[in-house]
């Protein structure tokens, strides 16, 4: 399970250091292997990766495969979320190397910010992260009906 908000730097090779948490659960459950994408469904200032578990991933590929292949939104989400999709096995030093076509997709240059999601962890920009955040604090009122949902 993958919480909490971790602060990392990008080396100058493009690896990222995965926190110790979110290593140690995938050494354990998945021997280290991750699919990292795109996030497909960001809207253009909240661009970010999405990093899950092989296991994991492999139940969102079976459901994107049942996607209709005659619809069009379909087809050019597949196109984006499956196609950009790395997979990324962490290094004996917990760490994973971004590709240049991941980096410059979320625009991460060196400091970041590695978001738990539960089954899955979002990597940002940190400072793309911290202007997003402050803008959905701003407007979090409108997060009240969630939370009764849930808690």
């Amino acid at each position: 399970m993958f919480r909490g908000t971790h602060r990392h730097s990008l080396d100058s090779k493009g690896r990222m250091n995965v926190p110790a948490r979110f290593r140690d659960w995938l050494s354990d459950h998945c021997d280290g292997q991750l699919i990292v994408t795109i996030d497909a469904q960001s809207q253009e200032g909240e661009r970010c990766l999405v990093a899950y578990p092989l296991p994991t991933w492999e139940k969102v590929e079976r459901r994107i495969a049942e996607l209709p292949s005659n619809n069009a939104a379909a087809r050019q989400f597949q196109r984006l979320f499956v196609g950009q999709s790395e997979e990324l096995r962490l290094d004996t030093q917990g760490r994973v190397l971004l590709s240049p076509n991941l980096r410059k997709f979320a625009a991460l240059d060196k400091e970041l910010v590695l978001v738990g999601q539960i089954d899955k962890f979002e990597i940002w920009d940190a400072a793309r992260w911290d202007t997003c955040q402050e803008n959905w604090l701003a407007n979090a009122n409108g997060f009240a009906s969630l939370g009764d949902l849930v808690l």
